[in-house]
């Protein structure tokens, strides 16, 4: 005897959670932190293995320095319109949006849903771009350092040319 089940039933724990369309990836999502964690886990043990301290304390400086890297880097890779080739075959186009930027979303399910949801969200790929900055400070700091410094000051040129744009538009600049 078959007994029917609903797709609400096949989610067990999840059931109830969203209607089957809205419902996330569970299982990728979960692999994600998973592999996440693990990675991090893995390079602090590297660390400590290989006679590297970790710092009593992150200075204001880097601090400062990797936050406006990880923003950059984030949106660069999640929003640029040149990086568009690697985020399409997980997202779909929508409209474009901020300055030599798209709006896209995710497409398809399971995992390729949350690879596109993944890699088109700043906020959600920006914890994966702070994690290796870390990490690289531990490894090779000069060369995160010297990376995270371009992109900073591409961060701050970004702001510029939109203050200078703005600033155009209510007649106050010009070349």
């Amino acid at each position: 005897m078959s007994v029917e089940t609903s797709p609400r039933d096949e989610a067990g724990a999840f059931s109830g959670y969203a209607e089957p369309a809205q419902r996330p990836p569970f299982a990728s999502y979960a692999a994600f932190s998973a592999i996440f964690n693990a990675g991090m886990a893995g390079a602090l043990v590297a660390a400590r293995r290989s006679g590297r301290e970790l710092p009593e304390r992150v200075s204001a400086g880097d601090l400062v320095l990797l936050g406006t890297a990880t923003h950059k880097l984030s949106r660069l890779i999640a929003k640029d319109k040149v990086t568009v080739f690697a985020r399409a075959p997980f997202t779909e186009f929508q409209e474009s949006g901020g300055p030599a930027e798209v709006e896209e979303r995710a497409r398809g399910g399971g995992l390729r849903r949350a690879v596109g949801e993944l890699i088109a969200c700043p906020y959600c790929v920006g914890l994966w771009v702070s994690g290796g900055f870390h990490v690289g400070t531990l490894f090779a700091p000069r060369v995160t350092r010297l990376t995270a410094s371009m992109l900073s000051a591409l961060t701050i040129s970004d702001f510029l040319q939109i203050a200078y744009k703005a600033a155009e538009e209510k007649g106050l600049g010009g070349s």
